[in-house]
């Protein structure tokens, strides 16, 4: 648990898992969104596909990228849900 923590708790990671949030995109599109190079995204994405946070699928010289299920969809989702919790709570007082 402690791998996977780890894994998503980088600040680069943790924005490609916000692109690939209920989204299937590509290399170009995922480093356009972000304002990142190509070679950034692909190396963190190779990351995350070998520790099945991501998969990928081939569409001809594309190669598109989701979370690897609904599991660490659920994960990423309720840390969002949790850090808008706090704020939340810190513009209430």
């Amino acid at each position: 648990l402690s791998e996977v923590f780890k894994l998503i708790g980088d600040l680069t990671r943790i924005k490609i898992l916000w692109c690939l949030d209920n989204n299937e995109m590509c290399v170009c599109d995922i480093a356009n969104v972000l304002n990142m190079s190509k070679s950034l995204v692909s190396h963190q994405l190779a990351v995350l596909r070998k520790s099945e946070i991501v998969k990928s699928r081939r569409s001809g010289k594309e190669v598109y990228y989701t979370l690897d299920d609904e599991h660490i969809n659920k994960l990423y989702e309720i840390g969002l849900e949790h850090i808008e919790h706090r704020m939340k709570g810190e513009c209430d007082e």
